[in-house]
């Protein structure tokens, strides 16, 4: 074989390697035989479109549909009914964590039926679980009903965002909604780092690594600091838990990744706040400066009831500027709201806004609107407007 033919065969190979390929999203959830029990629960759960399931001592099975609570019509569970049921479901490190701990969080897949991610715990001293049912595969933006310039966070070249709400507000949906947009759009490395995985992403133009805490790290602080010397260009933190892991993500924030993280607040200045607040006092200054130069936005949510059924989310959202960031390292939080209002040729749009236009598109009742705001005067005025 002469030397033209070894070196064709030479490229031939080359291009076959780095050639796109469209993987199928790989499951790393555990593949334990799940008990009869439980499937036939889950079964009804999906069966009836909801969104959780409740196991509780003394009480029937129940389960969330559109945000409301219904116990299914079967006998009142035992001890020995939810043990029986949900631990052979858990991997044992998660067995071993609510042994010790009283809780553990994990997922499931049952080929069929989906994917969830349930939480063992105990109350009262007894045992209880809870699952939530998730998506076959990360939600497109345009089906969650948000405001379009929330979409600019997918294109953000660094900086820390955070996206706030109560728990079931729907964060974790509207996280996995933006990573989907950049992983579609951007040809870019992207870490995610969750306790479980909810969302499985696909290798579109980017590149996804999805680490899941108590199988590929001990912790979220573990977890970070890893990926953080892995190249990545974003970085997803599943949820800000502990100031740890706080620390780490405001120093990637500032140093030239973009990270998303969730966190548990009602709106943008108690989201904000809620950082600071985390460290002991003599650090809230250096956090706050450290908060000043790292975040790039930050946006809330909250899950109402549709007009006609269902549920629609309200947010927040605040593009970080010069003023905004003199304001959270003076630890003026209370001009935010304004800084929002200040900010809207970048974006941002207030919560009063965005049940405005709820309450015009006839998804939201006025009633419905003016009962969740935090300033009615300025709902009555944009209603008016």
């Amino acid at each position: 074989m002469g030397p033209g033919r070894a070196v064709r065969d030479m490229l031939c190979i080359v291009a076959d390697a780095i050639r796109p390929v469209r993987y199928l999203p790989v499951s790393i959830t555990n593949m334990k035989e799940v008990p009869s029990s439980l499937q036939k629960l889950l079964e009804a759960l999906v069966q009836r479109a909801g969104s959780d399931l409740f196991l509780v001592v003394g009480l029937p099975p129940a389960v969330r549909i559109n945000g409301v609570v219904q116990r299914l019509e079967t006998e009142p569970l035992q001890e020995e009914d939810i043990e029986r049921a949900v631990l052979p479901a858990l991997p044992d490190h998660a067995v071993e964590q609510y042994r010790k701990a009283g809780s553990a969080d994990s997922s499931l897949r049952i080929d069929g039926l989906g994917r969830f991610r349930l939480n063992m715990h105990r109350e009262r001293g007894r045992p209880a679980a809870t699952f939530r049912a998730l998506a076959g595969r990360p939600p497109r933006f345009s089906e969650l009903n948000l405001p379009t310039n929330i979409l600019a966070l997918s294109k953000m070249p660094y900086g820390l965002v955070l996206i706030g709400g109560p728990t079931g507000s729907g964060k974790t949906t509207t996280l996995a909604a933006i990573v989907d947009e950049i992983n579609r759009k951007e040809a870019k490395h992207i870490i995610t780092i969750e306790d479980p995985i909810e969302y499985e992403h696909p290798q579109y133009n980017s590149v996804v690594e999805q680490i899941e805490v108590g199988i590929d790290a001990p912790d979220f602080p573990t977890a970070l600091r890893s990926a953080v010397r892995q190249a990545p260009d974003v970085i997803v933190v599943g949820e800000m838990r502990d100031p740890e892991t706080m620390r780490i993500a405001l120093t990637a924030g500032e140093t030239g990744h973009l990270v998303f993280s969730t966190i548990h607040t009602g709106d943008v200045t108690t989201t904000i706040s809620r950082v600071a607040d985390s460290f002991p006092p003599e650090r809230q200054g250096t956090i706050r400066q450290e908060l000043s130069m790292s975040l790039a936005a930050v946006m809330t949510q909250i899950l109402l009831p549709r007009a006609g059924g269902g549920r629609i989310p309200a947010a927040e959202l605040l593009m970080i500027s010069y003023g905004a960031r003199q304001h959270i390292r003076k630890n003026a939080l209370q001009h935010l709201h304004q800084e929002i209002t200040i900010t809207r040729p970048q974006g941002s749009f207030t919560f009063e806004e965005s049940l405005a236009s709820l309450v015009r598109a006839k998804y939201l009742t006025i009633e419905e609107a003016r009962s969740r705001t935090i300033h009615p005067e300025e709902l009555d005025h944009i209603l008016k407007a």
